[in-house]
Order: C-alpha cells, then sequence, then structure tokens
C-alpha cells in the first residue's frame, strides 16, 4: 500500500499482522487488521507531517533503542550457544592432568623455539621418561614443587580458557601439542577422565602445625585434635567447638562452616575426607600440609542443570577470549558476504620495493609514499581500499628494518578491514536484513503513534474542559449509579470530649466560614484528622460508618468521626462532569479519535495493492 505516497512493504505488513495474531486469544481477520493497520500508519504520518521524528528527543530516544537492538546483529549467536553447551560439557566432567610449564617469549618467533623445547620434553616422556622428574627440571610452575607436575582432577571453570579447552579435547593417555596462553607455554598430559561429583558443603576444625614443625611438635597438635575430636563424639556441638578452638582465622568465627566449594579447590587429602563422608558424617582427624582437620559434611549437590549454569557460563565466557568469538565469526561471516578480498602478498612485495626504493622505513616514508599510495590492499561490495588509509593508522616512528616494517604495515590491513567492512554492514543493515528493518520500524511508528495520539486525544481530552462538559451535558443518561455517593470532609477525633470542643467552635465561628478548615487545623493540630472523600456506598469504611449507619471502623487514634457541618452532602446520580470525570473522559477519548481518524482519511490518500494483500501468509 500507499499512505500519503510513502510504501508501506508486505514484509511489513506480515511481520505485524502475524506479531498480532499470536497476542489475540481471538484471530482477527485480515480485513478487520487492515483497517486497523491502515489507521496507524495515517496517525504516523500525521506524526510525521507535524516533525515529531524530527525533535532532538525522539531522535534521542530512537538512536538509543537501534543503538540496543543493533547489538542483536553483531555477533553470531550460534557460537555463543555453541560455547555455552561445550562449557556445560566440560562442567560434566573432571579429567586427571599433568603438566608442564615455559616461560612465555617476548615475540612469536621465541614462543615458537620454546614449543619445540617442550615437543623435545613430549618425546622424551613418550620414550619412558619419567614427566615427574622432568617437570621438576624445567617447568617453571610453581605447584611443580609440591605435584611434580600432576594436578590430579580438574574441574571446568578453573584455568585459562585455551588451557582448559586443550585439556578436554586431549584424549586420554596423550600428550597435547605445545600451546600458548598469556602465562607461558605448555604442555598438558591427559590421564583419565571421570563424572564430575559436583559440590560439598562442610564445616571443618582446624589446628595448624607450627613452623617448621618436626614430628614431636606434629605429635603435640595431634593429641589436641584428638581431645577435640573426642569431645564432639561425646556430644559436644560441633559449631561451638570451632568458635573456640579453630584455628582456621576465616571460617572459625561461624562454626567453621566454609562456602561451598567442587573438585580440585581445597588441598587433596581434605577434598578426599570431605566427599567420602555422608550428610552429617563427621570425620576423624586427619593430617594435611597446614595441620590437622576434624570435617563435618553438611550437605552434597550434583552438577547444576544447563538452565541454571547458564548465567555462571555466560559470566566466565564475557571474561576470556570466547567474548569475541561471536563477533569475529560474524565479521568473517560480513566479509563473506560482501566478497572481502585483499592482496597481502601483492602489498608486500610493494611495500619492500618502496621501502628500499626511499632507503628506510621513517615518518618521510610514511607521509610521502605511503600517505600517497593508491595501490588497493582489500576490497568489498565493489569498494576499493587504497593503501594511503594505513598512513594514519602506523606509528611512523617505529624503528624497523625493510622487511619487519613491511610486516608492520601488512599487520594493519586486516583489522582496519575488519573494523571498515563492519560498519559497512550496520549502516546497511536497515536495507539489508528484514527482520531488522521490521523491528526498528515498528519502534520508530510506535514512539511517533504514542506522541500524536497523546496530543491529539489523550491530552487533547484532559485540556478540553468545555468539549468535557459538553458531552457530559449531551449524554448525561449514560452516566448512572446503582448506589448514593457522598462528597465532602469527614473530621476524626481523638476523643468524644476534642469532637465537642470542635463542633463548639464551628457554632462560634460559623459553618460558611472560609477559613474553618484553617483555624480548626491551627488549633487542635494532631488531635484531629480532616478528610475530603467521594465515595459511593460500600467503598470506604469511615464513609459508611459516619454517612450510612455503618459499622464503626477498626482505629485507636482517631474514634470519633462526624460530617464537617455546611461541608458534605450526599446524591444519588452524577450532577456533573467532575463527578464521573474519568468515564466521561475515556468516552470522549474515543469521540476524539473517531473524529480524528475520520479526518486523516480525508487528509491522506491511501491506496491498497489488493493483489499484493492475497500474498499476505498467516502463521
Amino acid at each position: 500500500m500507499k499512505i500519503n505516497g510513502k510504501d508501506i512493504h508486505l514484509s511489513e505488513f506480515e511481520y505485524l499482522y502475524n506479531k498480532n495474531s499470536q497476542q489475540q486469544v481471538q484471530k482477527e481477520s485480515l480485513d478487520d487488521y487492515l483497517n486497523r493497520f491502515v489507521n496507524y500508519k495515517l496517525k504516523v504520518a500525521d506524526a510525521e507531517a507535524a516533525r515529531i521524528d524530527t525533535s532532538a528527543a525522539f531522535k534521542a530516544e530512537f538512536n538509543g533503542y537501534k543503538a540496543d537492538i543493533v547489538k542483536n546483529y553483531l555477533v553470531d549467536t550460534t557460537v555463543n550457544q555453541r560455547l555455552e553447551r561445550e562449557a556445560y560439557e566440560r562442567m560434566r566432567t573432571n579429567v586427571d592432568v599433568d603438566h608442564i610449564m615455559l616461560p612465555l617469549g617476548r615475540d612469536k618467533a621465541e614462543n615458537e623455539k620454546l614449543q619445540a623445547r617442550l615437543d623435545s620434553i613430549k618425546k622424551c616422556v613418550e620414550s619412558g621418561q619419567s614427566w615427574n622428574e622432568l617437570a621438576k627440571k624445567y617447568s617453571i610452575d610453581p605447584s611443580v614443587k609440591n605435584n611434580g607436575g600432576h594436578y590430579g582432577y580438574i574441574a571446568s571453570g578453573m584455568f585459562p580458557y585455551v588451557w582448559e579447552y586443550t585439556a578436554y579435547n586431549t584424549p586420554v593417555g596423550q600428550i597435547c601439542k605445545p600451546f600458548s596462553t598469556n602465562f607461558g607455554n605448555h604442555l598438558i598430559r591427559v590421564n583419565n577422565r571421570r563424572d564430575d561429583p559436583g559440590q560439598v558443603l562442610v564445616e571443618h576444625i582446624l589446628l595448624l602445625f607450627p613452623r617448621n614443625a618436626n614430628d614431636s611438635a606434629k605429635a603435640v597438635v595431634k593429641q589436641k585434635i584428638d581431645s577435640i575430636y573426642t569431645a564432639v563424639k561425646q556430644g559436644a556441638n560441633f559449631e561451638e567447638m570451632a568458635k573456640a578452638k579453630s584455628q582456621d582465622p576465616g571460617s572459625a568465627k561461624s562454626g567453621g562452616k566454609l562456602p561451598w566449594f567442587g573438585v580440585n579447590r581445597m588441598v587433596p587429602q581434605f577434598e578426599k575426607v570431605s566427599y567420602a563422608l555422608n550428610d552429617g558424617e563427621i570425620s576423624q582427624p586427619f593430617e594435611t600440609t597446614y595441620g590437622y582437620h576434624i570435617v563435618k559434611k553438611l550437605s552434597h549437590k550434583g552438577v547444576p542443570s544447563f538452565e541454571e549454569a547458564k548465567k555462571t557460563i555466560d559470566a566466565q565466557i564475557q571474561q576470556d577470549e570466547r567474548s569475541t568469538m561471536a563477533q569475529d565469526a560474524k565479521i568473517e561471516e560480513v566479509k563473506k558476504l560482501y566478497g572481502y578480498k585483499a592482496d597481502d602478498k601483492g602489498f608486500r612485495t610493494y611495500l619492500l620495493k618502496e621501502l628500499n626504493k626511499h632507503g628506510a622505513y621513517d615518518s618521510a616514508f610514511v607521509a610521502s609514499v605511503l600517505a600517497k599510495s593508491t595501490f588497493p590492499i582489500f576490497t568489498y561490495a565493489k569498494h576499493k581500499v587504497a593503501a594511503s588509509v594505513l598512513a594514519s593508522i602506523v606509528n611512523p616512528k617505529a624503528q624497523l628494518n625493510n622487511e619487519s616494517a613491511a610486516g608492520y604495515i601488512c599487520s594493519q590491513i586486516e583489522p582496519y578491514a575488519n573494523k571498515v567492512i563492519f560498519q559497512y554492514y550496520i549502516d546497511n543493515l536497515i536495507n539489508d536484513n528484514q527482520g531488522y528493518r521490521n523491528l526498528l520500524n515498528e519502534y520508530r511508528d510506535g514512539m511517533l503513534l504514542f506522541e500524536i495520539s497523546n496530543r491529539k486525544v489523550w491530552q487533547g481530552a484532559s485540556n478540553d474542559t468545555t468539549g468535557l462538559k459538553n458531552y457530559f451535558e449531551a449524554n448525561r443518561s449514560k452516566y448512572t449509579w446503582d448506589k448514593p455517593h457522598f462528597r465532602g470532609i469527614i473530621l476524626s477525633a481523638q476523643s468524644d470530649s476534642i469532637a465537642q470542643a470542635v463542633k463548639a467552635d464551628i457554632a462560634k465561628l460559623g459553618e460558611k466560614n472560609d477559613t474553618l478548615t484553617e483555624a480548626l487545623h491551627h488549633k487542635y493540630g494532631q488531635k484531629i484528622r480532616m478528610q475530603r472523600m467521594f465515595f459511593a456506598q460500600g467503598e470506604n469504611e469511615l464513609v459508611d460508618h459516619v454517612v450510612f449507619n455503618g459499622p464503626a471502623p477498626k482505629t485507636d487514634k482517631y474514634p470519633v468521626s462526624f460530617v464537617l457541618p455546611g461541608q458534605g452532602e450526599v446524591y444519588n446520580q452524577p450532577r456533573d462532569v467532575a463527578d464521573v470525570k474519568g468515564q466521561v473522559t475515556s468516552d470522549y477519548q474515543d469521540v476524539l479519535e473517531q473524529r480524528w481518524e475520520k479526518e486523516l482519511h480525508a487528509k491522506y490518500p491511501v491506496v491498497i495493492d489488493k493483489k499484493v494483500l492475497k500474498l499476505v501468509k498467516p502463521l
């Protein structure tokens, strides 16, 4: 259709028609919806004619919404869904791993040398040498002193993503290829795999070993813990004993209670005992590197469902390299969509030739050669981008030889291309993506409809006091009451003596006195309460009691109430528009809207293509 010369496409109509159908309990016919849709678009056209869409307030709100919804189109949602499921599957499993770490190199070449050394260590293990001995000799992992490179079972969420991903994707009995993280270069061997046992909740009592304790010093601690254990077994309260005796400063004050914990979060001996106990069971004293413990197991729980774990998983994804994977995948999709091509090899050859001709990489080369270069570094959607754009990106003062300079300049192409092509995609999204276009148009038109309806109908009715009055007088028979109404002021007093004193003052001041209520407030203050009321019989306890002889409301502070003389009356039917203003205003708004719609049909031409309308496909 065309409304006021503006095209309305089948896709937009079909989108809104089907959305409306899904929200309706009773389905609306296509013809009925068509009439409502035309009126809706006519009102939008009127809002555009009033230039509401050009106001600063409208633009600010619309652009804010646009920026918010465009985010959903800037990522490949299937990537995040895959990452969530992968992470959850890892949560359900533990892997037993060995680890050797070498330092992180200063550059790619140094990392390659370090990984070659790890590859040699891998071959030594495969030929029969001890992982434990090799780890102690070469690994810079601080924990190697205590574990000899053996971590035992690990759980998901404990290590950087790449490290964890590699550990979980290496087959049992195999050693992974050397790899890098931000912490170093790594080698992992996977020894076994099992289902994750979930988490446990425990309380414990700890007696610490003295520093550098020998066997005799440990024996003294053992004697003390045994006496505590005996007291607990004989009925002493575990939590009170923990508060009084435990030397764990973090948990003693809370009765020895620790937070829920899972695999590899505690020292191995503590974890083993905690998982082995039944709920409510208390362990015998046992030793760890810290001292002697007694553990009481309170509860346990299994791995949460995917729905329960999803929030935690999403938070973890946003904190590591996975946070950009969905957008990176979208960028690659967009580059393919627009036929992105880059001539890295040809450009590198060109750069080396120009650098050699110039003599060296310096600010003069950037200004006089690169900034003027027309060499096409990449193309997309029939656009060619010349090398000159890189002049404002590279550092002209970098100290580089010609080979390194050529590599450095070439390395700037992809980040720049990604930024340019992605912005091009965003700018053209409204033309290229029907779903985005329909959603954006729906919100825009909804904003316009609200503002123009507010001006023409809602505020129009409220502000038109003469129109409301005339409408009420012309339609008085529509507005009737089933029960009598009271309008007036009810005065409540804290006691009967105060009420009598008030009535005496009213007699002196006179019922018609304009300053009566002010004078009473001034004299009696909080001893009385005056309320202006407008209620039907049955709507308010106080009105029902004072006016309609109903039971007294339950109140202690103001038990005596009466209608302020000369300030209240009961009537059976509304007398003026103020008595039924809400109903009248609503009805008058309907009148104004019908009148407005009639004016719109006369003002703006509507042309409907019936052949295209027949193509609408209901869901």
